[in-house]
């Protein structure tokens, strides 16, 4: 199953910055009224905002629908597996 979450396209749409339309989601790390944390099939995404609500959560489809006024969408890269001394020399 976790390979058909990998293999997830990732799309995001953001409406008049207060609807947030997402696929490819695999987890919900986190949510609060004013930040929502999401892991992707692209990296984790931070959503940054106020008065975020979870609209729709389907994981198994990998949809996410967000509402309220957002304010930053911000991606983390996945970090290099293999320890310091592999990121270190490649």
């Amino acid at each position: 199953m976790a390979e058909e979450r990998m293999a997830m396209p990732h799309k995001l749409t953001l409406n008049e910055r207060k609807k947030l339309t997402m696929t490819g989601v695999t987890e919900v790390v986190s949510f609060e009224e004013d930040a929502v944390i999401l892991k992707t099939a692209l990296g984790t995404l931070a959503i940054h905002g106020r008065q975020l609500q979870l609209k729709t959560l389907s994981l198994e489809g990998g949809q996410v629908d967000v509402e309220g006024a957002v304010s930053a969408l911000i991606y983390e890269e996945p970090k290099a597996a293999g320890g310091v001394l592999r990121r270190l020399f490649g």
